[in-house]
This record gives C-alpha cells, sequence and structure tokens, in this order.
C-alpha cells in the first residue's frame, strides 16, 4: 500500500503543476467552505467536476505532503480497498484527500463510510451523475452538490472575463426589465442575443475554451464515454444495447417532445415499452437527457407520456443537423430552470414551475392567447433583447445560477 501511496502522490505532483483555469464554477466557494467531513459533487461529464477539486487543493494552505488527490479509473486503484489506501495516507500525514470517479472503486459506499467513522481526514468525492447511493446509513453521512453545465451567464463570464450576477427565479419573473438592462449595459458591446445564439451551439461544457474547433468532437467522445463507461458499468448494460441508447437519444433529438407516444417510440427503437421506461431512466439519470411530466400526473395515474427533451442545447450539434426551433427553444428553458425547480408541462400552457407559475414559450410574436385567464402565467419569448410587463426574455433564465 506505500508503494501504490508514493506513485499516487508521485501523479499528484504531475497533475498540481499543470495550469489550472483561473475562473472558479458557481458552487466553489460552497464547496471550499464546506463544514461537512465527506463531500460529493456529481454531476454530468465533461463539466468541470475535476477542474474544481483541483482547485480546491490548490487554494488549500495545507502542505502538499497533507493533501492529495486520486482518480480511482487508475488501474493502480482498480483492486484495492479505498479505506486502506485512505488509512495508509492519513497515518503518514495525510489531512486532505479528493477522490475523483469513486464509483469505479470496489464498493465505494462501504469504504467511504468506513473513512467517515475511523479516520480523520477531509474527503471531497465526485462521481457520475447516473450514481445512486444505495444505503442511507452513509447518506447521512455525506453533503451533496451538483454541478450543472455552464449557464449563459458563466459562458459570458468566460469569454470576456467579466463578473455578473445570478438572480432568482421571482426575480426574472418580476424585476426582468432592470433585470436585462443591466446585463445587457455590461457586455462589451450589448449584444446579448448574438451571445446566445452562440451559446445555444457552443459553450455548455467548460472544454469549449480549451480547443474551440474541436468542440463537437469532444462532445461526442463524451457521450460515448458515458455510454459505454459510466451506464454500461453502473446499470450492467450489455454492450450491443448501447446501440440502442445512442438510437433512443437520436430519435429525441430530431423529434419534437411530444411527437411520439410511448408504443410509438418503443417501437421505433425496437424494444419493448418496459426496456424503454428503463433506458430512459437511465439517460435522464446520465443527464443526457430531461423527462418532464404532464401536471396532472402530481394527483393520479393519467396516461400522458412525458416529454423528453435532450438535457442541453448543445447535444443537438453533436446528435443531429437539423432541429425544430420550438423544440431548441423549450431545451434551452428546461435545462436551465430544473436545475432548481419542479417543472411540469401542461394542456393549457407549456410549463407550470413550481406549481405556481404558468409559461409559455415562443417567438418575439407570441401573445397571451392561450394563457390570459390563467393567474401568475407569462410569456416567455425568443428573439427579444427586452421585455415588458408579464413577457420577458427566454435568455434571461441563462442567469439562474
Amino acid at each position: 500500500m506505500q508503494k501504490i501511496l508514493e506513485n499516487a502522490k508521485r501523479l499528484y505532483a504531475l497533475k498540481a503543476n499543470q495550469k489550472l483555469p483561473l475562473y472558479k464554477r458557481y458552487i466553489f466557494d460552497a464547496l471550499y467552505n464546506s463544514p461537512a467531513k465527506i463531500t460529493a459533487v456529481y454531476g454530468s461529464r465533461g463539466i468541470g467536476k475535476t477542474t474544481t477539486l483541483m482547485q480546491i487543493l490548490q487554494k488549500s494552505e495545507l502542505s502538499i505532503s497533507a493533501k492529495l488527490y486520486i482518480s480511482c479509473d487508475y488501474a493502480m486503484f482498480q483492486d484495492i480497498s479505498l479505506f486502506d489506501f485512505v488509512d495508509e495516507f492519513s497515518k503518514r500525514g495525510g489531512e486532505l484527500i479528493c477522490i475523483d470517479e469513486v464509483h469505479e472503486a470496489l464498493n465505494f459506499e462501504k469504504e467511504l463510510k468506513s473513512i467517515y467513522d475511523f479516520l480523520d481526514i477531509k474527503v471531497y468525492f465526485t462521481g457520475s451523475s447516473a450514481l445512486h447511493l444505495t444505503s442511507p446509513d452513509f447518506a447521512r453521512r455525506y453533503s451533496m452538490y451538483h454541478l450543472y453545465p455552464l449557464s449563459l451567464k458563466e459562458y459570458l463570464e468566460l469569454s470576456f472575463d467579466i463578473s455578473l450576477k445570478s438572480y432568482s427565479l421571482e426575480e426574472i419573473l418580476h424585476s426582468h426589465e432592470n433585470i436585462a438592462n443591466e446585463i445587457i449595459q455590461t457586455l462589451p458591446n450589448k449584444k446579448i442575443l448574438k451571445y446566445y445564439d452562440e451559446f445555444l451551439k457552443v459553450g455548455t461544457y467548460p472544454f469549449y475554451f480549451e480547443d474551440k474547433d474541436k468542440y463537437v468532437d469532444r462532445i461526442i467522445e463524451t457521450i460515448n464515454t458515458i455510454l459505454h463507461t459510466d451506464l454500461s458499468k453502473l446499470f450492467m448494460i450489455q454492450p450491443d444495447k448501447i446501440d440502442t441508447l445512442k438510437k433512443l437519444l437520436l430519435t429525441i433529438c430530431v423529434s419534437k417532445p411530444l411527437e411520439f407516444s410511448i408504443d410509438k417510440l418503443a417501437s421505433t427503437i425496437g424494444i419493448t415499452k418496459t426496456t424503454l421506461y428503463k433506458y430512459i431512466e437511465y439517460l435522464d439519470d446520465a443527464e443526457l437527457i430531461k423527462q418532464i411530466t404532464h401536471e396532472g400526473k402530481r394527483f393520479a395515474a393519467i396516461r400522458k407520456s412525458d416529454k423528453l427533451y435532450l438535457a442541453n442545447t448543445n447535444l443537438f450539434e453533436a446528435l443531429c443537423i437539423s432541429k425544430d426551433i420550438g423544440t431548441l427553444r423549450e431545451t434551452y428553458f428546461v435545462s436551465n430552470v430544473c436545475t432548481k425547480h419542479k417543472l411540469h408541462y401542461l394542456d393549457k400552457g407549456d410549463f407550470l414551475i413550481n406549481e405556481k407559475y404558468t409559461v409559455e414559450i415562443g417567438g418575439k410574436n407570441k401573445g397571451f392567447e392561450q394563457i390570459k385567464d390563467l393567474p401568475n402565467s407569462y410569456v416567455i419569448a425568443d428573439d427579444i433583447e427586452m421585455g415588458f410587463g408579464n413577457k420577458i426574455p427566454l435568455w434571461l433564465f441563462g442567469f439562474l445560477y
């Protein structure tokens, strides 16, 4: 174990010498100041979890010998006890360890629980968003933070090296005119729609800023890794079934959210309804898609199919050439609002937020005809810089975090 520790320290020293981005994601301060003994960061691949761990280590004032980064997908960690390794590090002065890809470790929940119970060391760990922690006994012992893809706000901050505020849903609904004006005035040339249009295609994943020309290729690689590595291992999916998951993704990409019933979708993909429901859950867990239920399902088991969306608009660039503008608008809205709020779709209006606010999404000429008699109702309009009254610019929902 001592030899493995020495090798891990050598690899950490090499990684620590690599240049890190100066920009820190929206959860960095909360993570760094987390009082919990064990703190989890979970989310999709490619959104900056590893970078965030390295930034935490970089900021820590502990000596280099007292802190460590490891990734459980390294070959040397495949068949060893995570507890034994961390115990060895702790006995030799370790005070802080960041564990990446924890789901690759054997019996990681039991190992982390033992670390919590017996070792005096602070732990951060990351895991796939598809990770299901099954032990309630362990769940009580750690704090969990969800890292989402870049928002439009973060994209603008990275693009122009500026600082922008995030806003609550209520602030956007009730003070959107002042907020939109404040944001637009902060931008170098005040062209918010130009940057919003860019963001629909690029910038959701931080690696865009590393190599812009290879961005779509990197998204494709990320999708393949999620399917072939994360989902395959976590849910024991056979390799020949991965193509079925890809086909489901492509079908969602080229279809409108409610174009297919479950029966028709299962037939198109070539699987049973039971298997389809299972695969939809897998892709949702992995944050490749979002499923939005009908508001009536809150009260009864009504027969309404869920609306299925890609998890973010950049996935369209990697999965399909043509896309429906209405679906693109709804995908942008859903991907942002679902991070912090409950969302259901409606028969009258498009979405119900937090069981209170009804919204209709459309282009700049969208009117209130469909929701005019509903309380707390709003039109969320694309292609407008500024709104008025209960008509709000769609781009503004990229400032929720």
